[in-house]
């Protein structure tokens, strides 16, 4: 089972930076529509808030694209309300292609967006002790990690960069379309291989290094719904009193 901690570590912390996601994105918006009374205004300003990630989410589209030989189109990073009521932060127009190329463009906002938290979290603002010390349940060590980060050089700067993009570096439901059929046609290759009696050898060979992949991307989310989660309380706090001191509320 160990061989496979990493999947189910994964899976742990998407659950949890999902819901965060979503329910700190939820406050933002009301607490900015409280504030101004304008739906146009809370569009702008929500999206200025999150816009250094937006514009490495659209980057790292279009030089995957690039770097894939695929033709793009027109690039934007204006807010847009699409037809389902969500709010569209920007957009990157890609041709479609074969679904390995189309699944690695849609990952493409993971990727740089893992690689930028990796470095904010670990060399900039030292949470890998933090992760460390919740995954141990040694929650002393972590509230007094908490309390030194403010003490650190430029704590404001990195700790917003990584929360704005944190939020917006998991890919849309258009990015993960190729997703589904490549995870088919993976299934199907390993299937053909176990009958084939490889499984021993993809056991010992190639779960080893996948499960240090799964263990990565975990510590990012992880990394991730921990800054959500350390700005949840006190925007709910936030909300709560606007509600109070005006008389309204945003559901």
């Amino acid at each position: 089972m160990a061989q496979f901690d990493g999947l189910i570590w994964l899976l742990l912390m998407l659950v949890p930076l999902l819901y965060l996601q979503r329910g700190l994105h939820r406050e933002i918006q009301a607490i900015f529509l409280i504030l101004t009374r304008r739906a146009n205004i809370t569009m702008v300003l929500f999206s200025l808030l999150f816009f250094p990630g937006v514009f490495i989410h659209e980057l790292s589209h279009f030089l995957m694209a690039k770097l894939l030989f695929v033709p793009t189109g027109n690039v934007s990073l204006i807010p847009k309300t699409i037809p389902n009521g969500r709010l569209r932060l920007g957009y990157v127009e890609v041709s479609k292609t074969d679904i390995l190329r189309d699944s690695l463009i849609g990952m493409a906002p993971l990727i740089a967006g893992g690689l930028f938290i990796s470095y904010a979290a670990i060399y900039r603002l030292n949470l890998l002790p933090l992760w460390d010390a919740l995954r141990a349940a040694n929650f002393s060590l972590f509230w007094t990690g908490l309390a030194t980060l403010p003490s650190l050089p430029d704590f404001p700067l990195w700790f917003y960069l990584t929360f704005a993009v944190s939020s917006t570096m998991l890919p849309s439901e258009s990015d993960r379309n190729a997703w589904l059929p490549l995870t088919g046609v993976t299934i199907f290759l390993i299937a053909i291989a176990a009958f084939a009696g490889a499984d021993v050898w993809m056991l010992k060979t190639l779960a080893p290094p996948m499960n240090i992949f799964f263990r990565s991307v975990a510590t990012i989310f992880g990394l991730s719904a921990a800054v959500h989660g350390i700005l949840v309380l006190p925007l709910m706090l936030i909300h709560k009193f606007l509600t109070r001191v005006t008389g309204l509320d945003i559901g």
